[in-house]
């Protein structure tokens, strides 16, 4: 069979990404030929069909009796960072933080936009002490940052906040 050859403008992956979410084990492997068989993809489409394999895998499993009537909100949090940490951010050393800009539109949430947490500071502390020990390779500028770390200046303004 011919592959088809699709773009994004075509917007097949409004389609995928609602499939996904219906998905079952038993329609999984079907959904997965269809998207790494059926079609030529092109660099952006080939993101695109990734990513709905990758939420079609995690609503089959979560639509099977293997997670016992489903996942909470919660742990399907834990889901989405063990993906964000294991697909990008494997050596990161200081944390993540993912910012809802909707919120900027709630005076409520303004401390989300100019605080770190307490952990990220002593983490971000205990990485800059560490690199000044094993490099001065590093751009003066970058080298200057990492010393006002270590003598307890706060990056960019940001306040330390644990709410």
């Amino acid at each position: 069979m011919e592959k088809k050859a699709i773009t994004e403008d075509m917007n097949l992956q409004k389609e995928w990404y609602e499939r996904a979410k219906s998905m079952t084990p038993d329609k999984f492997s079907d959904f997965f030929r269809e998207l790494t068989e059926d079609y030529e993809h092109d660099y952006g489409t080939v993101c695109h069909a990734m990513a709905a394999i990758g939420l079609a895998g995690m609503y089959a499993f979560n639509n099977s009796e293997a997670s016992k009537g489903g996942i909470t909100g919660f742990q399907a949090g834990c889901v989405m960072w063990q993906v964000i940490l294991h697909m990008n951010y494997e050596s990161n050393k200081c944390g993540l933080k993912l910012l809802d800009m909707d919120e900027l539109l709630y005076p409520q949430y303004e401390y989300k936009f100019k605080a770190i947490s307490s952990d990220t500071w002593d983490a971000v502390y205990k990485e800059a002490a560490k690199k000044l020990s094993e490099t001065d390779e590093a751009h003066p500028a970058v080298i200057a940052h990492w010393r006002r770390i270590v003598n307890g200046n706060v990056p960019f303004g940001l306040e330390i906040c644990d709410e």
